[in-house]
């Protein structure tokens, strides 16, 4: 699975160019109809990662963001991890108190 994170403090954000390519005005979970609790699901729907794919992760960014694409396993129940705009992918764990 390949899932898209910013690379760069500063935060997510995408070129007008991929709102282009996938001829919508927002870009989230509701927006392609993606139910889950994972409220960063849409980071790895596969039109939005073909889009990026195709015009390229530096065209794809804005000023303030160095986006990346990173391949796990398709089984990896995971979220992402920022740290001030930074973000990694993270695999969930079980916790007890």
């Amino acid at each position: 699975m390949k899932i898209v994170i910013n690379d760069k403090h500063g935060g997510f954000a995408l070129s007008d160019a991929v709102y282009n390519a996938l001829n919508v005005d927002k870009i989230d979970n509701e927006s392609f109809l993606i139910y889950s609790e994972n409220s960063y699901a849409y980071r790895a729907y596969l039109p939005l990662i073909e889009a990026i794919e195709k015009i390229g992760v530096y065209k794809s960014s804005k000023r303030s963001c160095e986006l990346k694409i990173v391949e796990i396993p398709d089984d990896v129940d995971w979220y992402i991890y920022d740290y001030d705009g930074m973000e990694q992918i993270h695999e969930n764990h079980r916790i007890w108190d």
